[in-house]
């Protein structure tokens, strides 16, 4: 594995792996450290690469704003850096909006695209608008090692005490003020009139029993962009990159070695 900085926005990212490129956008609060259960078998096929986006983990240092243009602009930079034209995109969660305004922003960057646990617009409920507003206070109240011990509680049985550990201590390690911020900007990602732009093959992965993302957004997602692939896996919630693993590599190598 090989690390470093793109000297264009000094963002931080990790390499692993040969072959055809393979970008990893993570979600929200975490890093790219989150693709720790599944880096090792994709980097078999691809040359992986994994930043940690603007305001997380080791680029945090990078100002604001947060939003999904400017995360999307930031990697378009970084496959300039690395001398990348184009590459198969896999976007979790709040990483799956970064990776839609990607290539809707890029539509040549990307040849194909997987969204895990992904949204086009998250506050499309009641009590996602909720929870959204609430969020921001929780977080500026409880601090980040309270607030990611409460978020990981809920998927802890499945996750199991060591694994939930090791995702908390992830989450804790982010800075308040700018969570808060990346926060408010994911509540305004909104996609859904653009999804028909979105023409390269998509692949959606969805959990049956996500709460945080429940699966009327891969619905969405896959309603709106044309021709694209819907997996559900079942008895799955939103960690199942973590909880159920070799599925998630299963319909991943499917799909991108189709």
């Amino acid at each position: 594995m090989s690390s470093a900085r793109s000297p264009s926005e000094s963002l931080y990212f990790t390499e692993r792996g040969s072959g055809r490129p393979l970008l990893l956008v993570h979600g929200l609060m975490v890093t790219g450290e989150m693709f720790e259960p599944v880096i090792e078998h994709l980097a078999t096929r691809y040359r992986v690469i994994v930043p940690d986006l603007r305001g997380h983990g080791r680029s945090r240092g990078l100002p604001p704003p947060y939003a999904a243009a400017q995360l999307a602009s930031d990697l378009s930079r970084l496959l300039d850096h690395l001398g990348i034209d184009s590459t198969a995109v896999l976007g979790y969660s709040q990483g799956g909006a970064i990776a839609q305004q990607l290539v809707l922003d890029f539509p040549n960057r990307c040849d194909r695209l997987v969204l895990a646990c992904a949204f086009a617009f998250n506050m499309a409920t009641c009590r996602e608008k909720v929870e959204g507003h609430l969020l921001p206070l929780v977080l500026q109240v409880l601090g980040m090692r309270l607030s990611a011990k409460l978020v990981v509680s809920q998927a802890a049985p499945q996750l199991g005490k060591e694994r939930a550990d090791w995702l908390a201590a992830i989450m804790a390690d982010q800075d308040r003020t700018l969570m808060v911020s990346a926060w408010k900007q994911t509540m305004a990602f909104d996609s859904r009139r653009r999804l028909a732009e979105i023409a390269c093959p998509t692949l959606i992965i969805a959990a049956s029993n996500d709460q945080a993302v429940p699966i009327h957004h891969a619905k969405m997602l896959h309603d709106g962009i044309a021709g694209s692939q819907l997996v559900i896996i079942d008895d799955a919630g939103h960690a199942l990159i973590w909880t159920h693993s070799d599925e998630f590599e299963r319909v991943t190598d499917d799909f991108l070695g189709a």
